[in-house]
């Protein structure tokens, strides 16, 4: 996307990294158990950024010349913002996740944009692709190897055999111990923290990114 980009003479773009850590815009969110829990995560997930969805965007413009900046990020939104009340952010009982931001479009928007369920930034490539990826896991990574994941992996074992497939690609291209200690990891639910693991029982026995692992998604595994 970014060389597509680049390729139409456009050197800078508007990205929405942010608004789903600001608003409680991921829908793990639904499982928040207060509007002070909610507030703590929102915070926790914005602390961490730099290290994840920011890395990504700037890295994947940077590499084609586009600079990608931020407005859900900016200091001064940032002010404003975090200044709502928590309870106001609060999704469940017919309010959709990060209502308060989709309010403020909705007049700029059609209402199946605007109203859309939220998917995760890897669920949007499409269900196959995703799938496909665990099934060529499967196939590649077999149980002993998982089992014994903690022997050759000692720092941020991988839990799955997708994780593990990933490792070991980063391993060939990046050898020494130092590059992986370098990569922040643990354990999440549809892009939680590990923290918000806690907000739901059936979370502890998953580690899946896909929004799908979460009841309220319209396509949910279970």
């Amino acid at each position: 996307m970014s060389r597509k980009i680049k390729a139409m003479g456009i050197k800078m773009v508007l990205s929405g990294e942010g608004s789903d850590e600001v608003f409680g815009g991921y829908l793990y969110f639904h499982k928040a158990p207060n509007a002070k829990e909610l507030h703590e995560e929102t915070v926790r997930k914005l602390q961490a950024l730099h290290m994840f969805d920011c890395a990504r965007a700037n890295k994947a413009m940077s590499a084609w010349g586009v600079e990608a900046r931020v407005p859900f990020l900016d200091k001064q939104f940032l002010d404003v913002a975090m200044r709502i009340n928590p309870q106001d952010k609060m999704c469940g009982n017919g309010k959709m996740e990060k209502h308060i931001l989709r309010e403020c479009f909705e007049s700029y928007l059609p209402a199946s944009v605007a109203w859309r369920q939220k998917e995760q930034f890897s669920d949007g490539v499409g269900y196959s692709w995703i799938d496909t990826l665990k099934e060529v896991a499967a196939k590649q990574v077999s149980d002993q190897q998982l089992e014994t994941a903690s022997f050759r992996f000692p720092y941020n074992t991988p839990s799955s055999k997708e994780a593990y497939l990933y490792r070991e690609i980063f391993e060939e291209l990046f050898p020494v111990p130092s590059a992986a200690e370098c990569v922040p990891g643990g354990p999440s639910v549809a892009c939680s923290s590990a923290k918000a693991i806690e907000w739901d029982e059936a979370f502890k026995t998953m580690n899946d990114p896909s929004g799908r692992a979460v009841g309220v998604h319209q396509s949910a595994y279970k």
